[in-house]
């Protein structure tokens, strides 16, 4: 990151002043409408963080699911608990520590969750198509920028801090 002394650089600044804004939106739409649109049992959206991070990463435990959504490792666990409760998540025994267990999506999560970026992916082609060709294709563009943004900052949160 470009920083003057221990300031963070001013037009970088202005930036994220203008970006963090419109993408709190954007999350704010999926969270609320994929999971009502999609006709699925509403959940809570921190449940909903954390479907989505066993989904990305089957077999991770209670603690780096914790500790890489920054949360207490109790609310970490009763949110774990619902979603085994709701039938979205198993629990395993870890085979390499029994003290420990991995998580897994079950298939209705992974069933669920393709119910619900569908939905998403309606919202945003509806929406999309009130934009112009111009907007839609810098959108496009913007894609692998986003996801580089969004990993750097996934980095960030899990990096231990100096």
């Amino acid at each position: 990151m470009k920083k003057t002394g221990t300031a963070i650089d001013k037009r970088l600044l202005r930036e994220a002043r203008e970006l963090t804004p419109v993408l709190y939106r954007l999350a704010r739409v999926l969270r609320l409408r994929g999971v009502q649109e999609a006709g699925l049992t509403p959940l809570p959206p921190a449940e909903l963080e954390v479907l989505r991070y066993v989904l990305d990463a089957p077999g991770v435990s209670v603690s780096t699911l914790a500790r890489d959504l920054g949360l207490h490792a109790s609310n970490a666990s009763t949110m774990v608990r619902g979603l085994v409760a709701r039938g979205l998540i198993h629990r395993d025994p870890d085979p390499h520590d029994r003290r420990s267990v991995q998580l897994r999506p079950t298939i209705n999560a992974i069933h669920a969750m393709a119910r619900i970026e569908n939905a998403w992916a309606e919202i945003f082609a509806d929406a999309l198509g009130s934009l112009s060709d111009k907007e839609r294709a810098a959108l496009a563009e913007a894609v692998p920028a986003l996801r580089a943004l969004g990993d750097s900052l996934r980095v960030r949160r899990t990096r231990p801090q100096s």
